[in-house]
Order: structure tokens, then sequence, then C-alpha cells
């Protein structure tokens, strides 16, 4: 068969771009590798105390970038082009690239003397010696914080190139799924079994509810809920597909239903279970409201702005659904109840904090105190409305500490980075015809995210920060149909 000129264009430039060698099976091969080294990184992300410790934060900034890296010359070396180009997330990697760069400024020396906070002069009449100033009240704390932006940014660009392909999407899907399980069983063996211990370590609080490998129960409550949430994700999907050509009467429903449940979804079933026993055994009031609110943002995107799901099939699985939670919440959830009776939902001294935080950044609107410095801009502010005992590391509400440290016009772009992405999920998991699942997922998982950051810092833990970041560049990567080249 004669080849036409179009044809052979098209064969002699895919050849030009593959280097002599490398065939299209080696290709997908290294990107499948590229992407189980991936999972080893989240999986490993949680180990040590959810990465909040300056030993997994250099770990992880050399792992993630070191893939990226590694993932972009593979590229160059195959010849091949990126799966997702940068112009179909420009706006917010614009703004993003905005913000790093206005974060060294915070930590320069050579910024205008009136720029800088009075407490570097302060300090340097103390001293009586010269001290370079900066914007930053604290230029390792802001360095710090910005060691972990750019390995979260680094996380969501390569599960954006590496889940564009549907198989691999899945792939990280049903791995956050196992990981997220596999840690919430170990919080409930832990718990039976070394009540105030993580690993090999004595516990130096909260004893009396599941952690995990948290130290805090508020941030695995988080965690978990993540975890669940993704679970429920490819429950929904599962259920959605065996039930999508079922008819005949109600008896043969509720028998294809037992039979879905006992073969296909046992292991989705057993995960969640698990993974929900151990959220409600946290005793974290926040993080199991949220994860409610992230629930009920999947089903509204799952059902509520589909019509082609049967009314009665949505009906008998959020039925279904509900059941689950209500009865283990019953049977688990004594922890979380006595906390509400004793304690109410309302904390009088994180309300406390949150004004005064609030005072602070009217201070210096729009210069900020360095990203990542509440720690030392927060004794500057503290009043008599907070009690003198402990130490407030965090404000315990995420975007007051990001407009304190950036200011308000940076701090708004960091965020309206992540919105505009969440917003492509939004879109993708209401739109797409096919492989919807993860940016439904992604966006519930922002949701969840974004409601607990309002009232603790879930996501200034590194471990939920990566792992929210991969489900977000998957779901971006998977939010378009996959007819579209996205390619550069």
């Amino acid at each position: 068969m004669a080849m036409s000129s179009r044809d052979g264009l098209s064969y002699a430039s895919s050849r030009m771009r593959r280097p002599p060698g490398i065939s299209k099976v080696d290709s997908a091969t290294l990107e499948r590798a590229f992407l189980w080294a991936f999972v080893a990184g989240l999986a490993w992300c949680p180990f040590w105390f959810g990465s909040n410790v300056l030993l997994a934060w250099g770990i992880n900034a050399v792992l993630f970038p070191g893939l990226v890296v590694i993932y972009e010359l593979s590229l160059l070396i195959r010849g091949e082009r990126h799966p997702v180009a940068m112009r179909h997330i420009k706006a917010s990697a614009a703004l993003f690239a905005v913000v790093v760069l206005w974060i060294f400024i915070q930590n320069a020396t050579w910024t205008p003397d009136w720029s800088h906070h009075p407490i570097w002069q302060m300090t340097a009449d103390a001293l009586d010696r010269r001290i370079d100033g900066s914007i930053s009240v604290n230029r390792e704390l802001t360095s710090l914080a910005l060691l972990r932006l750019i390995t979260a940014a680094s996380v969501f660009w390569l599960a954006l190139q590496l889940c564009r392909e549907a198989s691999r999407s899945d792939l990280l899907l049903w791995s956050v799924a196992a990981i997220s399980a596999a840690y919430a069983a170990y919080g409930l063996i832990a718990f039976g079994m070394t009540p105030g211990r993580i690993l090999w370590f004595e516990k130096p609080h909260s004893h009396g509810v599941v952690t995990s490998i948290f130290i805090n129960p508020n941030s695995f409550a988080a965690y978990a809920g993540t975890g669940f949430v993704v679970i429920c994700g490819l429950m929904l999907r599962l259920y959605r597909h065996e039930f999508a050509s079922v008819g005949g009467s109600i008896r043969f429903r509720i028998a294809t239903f037992i039979e879905v449940t006992g073969k296909k979804g046992a292991v989705l079933l057993g995960g969640a279970f698990v993974v929900l026993v151990a959220l409600l055994l946290s005793g974290s009031r926040g993080g199991i409201t949220a994860t409610g609110a992230g629930l009920v943002v999947s089903a509204v995107l799952t059902f509520g702005l589909r019509k082609r799901q049967v009314a009665e099939q949505r009906g008998a699985i959020i039925v279904a659904g509900a059941l689950f939670v209500v009865a283990t919440f019953l049977a688990f959830g004594d922890i979380v109840a006595g906390k509400i009776t004793q304690e109410g939902l309302r904390d009088e001294s994180r309300m406390a904090v949150y004004t005064i935080t609030l005072r602070s950044i009217f201070y210096a609107p729009l210069l900020g105190y360095g990203y990542g410095t509440f720690a030392d801009v927060f004794p500057m502010f503290r009043d008599q409305s907070v009690s003198t005992d402990g130490k407030w590391q965090m404000a315990h509400n995420t975007y007051l500490e990001v407009f304190q440290g950036l200011g308000l016009v940076f701090g708004a772009m960091l965020l309206a980075s992540v919105v505009m992405l969440v917003w492509r999920c939004v879109k993708g998991a209401t739109t797409r015809q096919m492989n919807e699942t993860l940016p439904c997922v992604a966006a519930s998982v922002a949701f969840l995210l974004g409601v607990h950051s309002l009232i603790d810092f879930s996501l200034q833990m590194q471990a939920i920060a990566v792992t929210f970041m991969a489900l977000l560049g998957a779901g971006v990567a998977q939010s378009e149909s996959s007819r579209l080249k996205l390619g550069d």
C-alpha cells in the first residue's frame, strides 16, 4: 500500500522527535516507572510524623523536585513532549511564579531600608552592630516555607504529566486509597496494642485517640478524611457502572447490589470501614465535619449535576452509603460525641488567636512579615486574650497565615492560583462523559481541606499537602477529554 505524503511527513516527524532505539512501548514503560517512584514518595511522606520535621522536609525537597528534573531530562532524551503543556495552566503558573519571586524579595537584604521590618534595626541597636535587614522577620523560616512550597508545586507538576493517561491516573487513585487505608490500619493497631506511642517513640500528647503516625489527631483526621473521600469516589464509580444497565424488579437489583458488594466492592468497602473507624476514633470534630462536607461535594458532583443516572439507582447508592456511615458512627463515634458534648464546637482560644492574627495583618497589609513566619510574628501581638501557657507555632487557620506572611495582594495570588485549578476539576467532574472520577475526587478533597484549613493547619502538614497536590495535578490532567491533545 502506498503511503501518502501527509502520512509520510507525520511518520518522519515522529521519528525525528524520538531518538533511535527508544520505542513507544519503552517510553510508556518508563512513564509507568516514574509513576511508581512517585507513588513510593507519596507512601513515604506520612511515615515520619506526617513529614512535619526538618529531616523529612529535606528528603522530600530532594525526592520530588529531583524526580521532576529526571523526568524533564528523560523527555529531552526521548524526544517526547509534555503530556500537558504549561499553557493549559498558564494563569495559575503565572500567579505562582509571581508569589515565589515575592518570597525571594521578602528574604532579600538589598531591598530598601524603609521596607525592612523594624525588628532588624532593634536587634542591631541591642547588639550595637550592623545587621542586614529584610521584609521577612525570620529569613530561615521563610526559606523553609519556600522549600515546602516548591516541593508541593513539583508534586503537582509530576502528577499533571504522569496522569494524563487514564490508566495511570487510575493507578494513582487506587494507590492513594491503599496508602491511606494502610496508615489508618496502623493507627488502629497502635491504638489497641501500643497506646501512647508513635512507631517506637513516646507520644507527648493526644492520648486516648487515634493519631496513626501524626502527632496531632486533627492532622490525621484530615489525612484519613482525604483517603475516605478517595475510596468513596472509587466506590461510587463502581456502583454507578455496575448499575448503569441493571433493570428488573427491586429484588433483582438488591441481589445485584449484594453481589457487587461481596465481590468487586469488598476490598473498597473494607478499606472504607478501616479508614472511617480510624477517623472517628481520632475524635477530631473539625476533621470529621470537614470530611462530611467533602462527601457532600462528592455526591453533588457525582449525582446532583448529572442526568445520566436513574433516580432510583442514584437514591439507592446514596441511601446505602449513608447507612454505612451512620452505622459506623453509632458503633465507633463515642469519642467524638463525648468531645462535642464536653467542649462544644467552638474553641475560644483559637478565636482569640484569629483576632490577634487578623490585627497583625493590618499592620503590614502589603508587604507582610515573610512567608511562614507566624511563630515569630505572633508573640509581637499576643495579649491577655490568650493564655500565657504554651507557644502558638501556627494560627490554626492557613488563610490568615498566608495573608500575614505574604501580605494581602500576594496572599490572594497564591490562593487564587490553587482555586483556579480546583475550578478546572469541578468543570471536569461535571462535563466529562468518562474518567470523571479523579476530577470529582480532587475537587471534593480540595473542599474538605479548604474547610478544615479554616480551623486548623492541615495543609501546612507536608504529607497532607503533597497528597492533595498529587490528586489536584491528576484531577486537572483528567479534567479535559482524552480526545483533546494538551501536549506542547
